[in-house]
């Protein structure tokens, strides 16, 4: 389950990129949600799934801002001036703020096999983001680097709910939560940015809505709260090599050789980090 995750996860890179040619930045990421909440919304209606408990709200509170508004927001501001490739080998930093979160709020002990690993991955990325940018950050980087952290509350707050209700609930309120806000959202910025329909633009944010904000994240809480936080999110570290192809296959980008390079690197630290014991 969380596997097919990163799968539906490495598609949001390319699937932004695309929304892009079409909307505005706030106006996409505000449509993404009010379109994913109608479907979680819709699903939750449908089999009258009772609301949680009040001591749920709080962290679904967590949910919402991390991985409904703050990651798709800073990603999507990410995306235009950087590439995707790039951008999905500095999220592969994902995977060790998430497992780092996961200890102190959860109080998960992986071994240090695992942290040597997951700290080698972290390694490769730092040092590819340094070499792509000539050794400064740019505007980008930043924008990525505060969606990490934010993405990894929301991810380790999930997988912690995720424990107690189904992983599907989980999202599914957190996106119908925002509604108050991603509605008004919607309509200003569709009032002040233009919209231009293409085929691409369509596609793009239908999957950001559907497989990444929704149904990818079922999936994903689903697996963390089976494996755990930890090692769960260790699998994340395949999602920049899943992105570098999608961005040649759907988009035509041209691969410097360190992009593919890192992303093998901490592709290899996939297997130390799933064989370690907890």
């Amino acid at each position: 389950m969380a596997a097919l995750g990163v799968v539906a996860f490495s598609l949001t890179f390319p699937a932004t990129a695309w929304g892009l040619e079409g909307f505005g930045p706030w106006s996409l990421v505000a449509v993404r949600s009010v379109l994913a909440a109608l479907i979680a919304g819709g699903c939750l209606l449908a089999l009258r799934v009772a609301p949680p408990e009040r001591r749920h709200w709080a962290g679904l509170a967590v949910v919402a801002a991390g991985v409904v508004l703050g990651f798709p927001l800073l990603t999507t501001l990410a995306l235009q001036t950087s590439t995707t490739a790039h951008a999905a080998v500095v999220v592969g930093l994902l995977p060790l703020t998430t497992a780092l979160l996961s200890a102190l709020r959860i109080g998960t002990r992986p071994s240090r096999t695992f942290w040597i690993a997951a700290l080698a991955g972290a390694a490769a990325v730092v040092a590819f983001t340094v070499q792509q940018s000539g050794g400064a950050l740019t505007t980008a980087d930043a924008y990525l680097f505060a969606a990490l952290l934010v993405c990894a509350a929301g991810y380790t707050e999930g997988g912690r709910l995720a424990r107690v209700m189904p992983g599907w609930q989980v999202i599914g309120w957190a996106l119908v939560l925002c509604l108050p806000l991603t509605v008004p959202a919607t309509a200003l910025a569709l009032a002040h940015e233009p919209v231009h329909l293409t085929a691409h633009s369509v596609a793009g944010v239908l999957w950001v809505a559907a497989g990444s904000q929704f149904l990818g994240l079922v999936v994903w809480y689903r697996g963390m709260a089976a494996i755990g936080v930890p090692k769960a999110s260790q699998l994340q570290l395949a999602q920049p090599l899943l992105t570098l192809v999608w961005s040649v296959l759907l988009l035509g980008e041209h691969l410097t050789v360190a992009a593919p390079l890192t992303a093998a690197a901490v592709l290899v630290c996939i297997a130390v980090t799933q064989r370690a014991r907890g």
